[in-house]
């Protein structure tokens, strides 16, 4: 049995978590403790960063975390202990290290088709695949 399951969504992409979702409550509903979480990306270059005024990170945080808040109000029933969490950097980096940290039994993440670009430079789910310590259930959008 799984005591504590994150769901890694992307509130942008309905395909990250239409058919994820279902399979994160069923584990939940099992007894298990819910932990949604969506990534805000970092910049990537430092250089980047200076084309975006003072406290933008801070802004976006917030504004992405009401915005996580309201997905969980309208998407995850009352019966089911969830916790959401919005963190800041490389999405596959973070997924990982927010199951660490929760000490997740379980990672449930949704995948889009794969591209011939895929497979090349490796999605994120393939890189939590190869790299979490944790069971992780890919399953298949759309």
């Amino acid at each position: 049995m799984f005591k504590t399951i994150l769901l890694p969504i992307d509130l942008s992409t309905p395909g990250s978590w239409k058919k994820a979702l279902p399979v994160a409550l069923d584990l939940a509903h099992k007894g298990g403790a819910l932990h949604v979480m969506t990534v805000v990306p970092d910049f990537g270059m430092s250089v980047v960063g200076t084309f975006f005024e003072e406290g933008f990170e801070e802004k976006a945080l917030h504004r992405v975390g009401e915005d996580l808040t309201a997905w969980v109000k309208a998407n995850v029933p009352g019966d089911v202990e969830v916790h959401p969490h919005v963190t800041h950097g490389r999405v596959y980096e973070e997924i990982m290290h927010a199951a660490d940290r929760l000490d997740a039994d379980a990672i449930v993440m949704g995948s889009h088709t794969p591209e011939l670009s895929d497979y090349l430079l490796g999605p994120n789910a393939a890189r939590v695949v190869r790299h979490a310590r944790q069971s992780v259930f890919v399953i298949r959008g759309e």
